[in-house]
């Protein structure tokens, strides 16, 4: 699937500058020329705002001063100029916390093994791997958190209708509900998203993030 920069991720903050998702920077844009949000950026440990016509005048400025760096920042070209895509946004009136519970579906299991294989440690693409229970369903093995990994083609077929034990494999690592959001986690290692680690410290890891 070909991605733009109309799809990269850019953290929300509710008004009270908590994250409560990632979206879409087509997303971001929208909320933006309603006017229900406006840009977050970081300079020199200061945060400065931006609403949708400012932040035009920004991408102006870095692209006529040569400041416009195309590696760790996403930039969306239209029929007039090229804009900056945003890495964080502010809901101007929205106060809500964000739902505290992870969603338990495929892309956070993936998210949170890293798209390793819990048998043979390897990385594969997502298309390579499937999902796995490490006690199988035929053997009364639920559909929960800690009974699901990721597996390669090659491991779970090895596997097949076995525990872990009866097939002589092990597990890296036991498989647990993540605390927080392991899409977050991801994100994080890239240092495109440095500026993400201002809004996400300590004093926010015990809040859940949505997707």
């Amino acid at each position: 699937m070909t991605t733009t920069a109309l799809d990269a991720s850019v953290l929300v903050l509710n008004r009270f500058y908590a994250a409560i998702h990632i979206i879409t920077a087509r997303k971001a844009f929208c909320l933006l020329a309603k006017s229900i949000a406006e840009v977050i950026t970081v300079e020199d440990n200061h945060f400065a705002t931006y609403n949708l016509e400012s932040w035009l005048d920004v991408s102006r400025f870095k692209i006529e001063s040569g400041m416009r760096d195309d590696e760790e920042t996403d930039w969306v070209r239209t029929v007039s100029l090229d804009i900056e895509v945003p890495k964080v946004i502010r809901l101007i009136t929205y106060d809500k916390l964000p739902d505290q519970t992870v969603r338990f579906n495929r892309r956070n299991i993936f998210a949170r093994d890293e798209n390793r294989c819990q048998y043979c440690g390897k990385k594969f693409p997502t298309q390579e791997l499937s999902i796995d229970h490490v006690k199988p369903r035929t053997q009364g093995g639920r559909t929960i958190w800690n009974n699901i990994v990721v597996a390669c083609t090659s491991c779970n077929k090895r596997k097949g209708g076995r525990t872990p034990d009866q097939a002589g494999m092990k597990l890296i690592k036991q498989p647990r509900a993540p605390r927080f959001s392991p899409i977050i986690r991801i994100k994080l290692t890239n240092e495109k998203y440095r500026s993400w680690k201002h809004f996400l410290n300590e004093a926010y890891w015990s809040v859940e993030l949505k997707e």
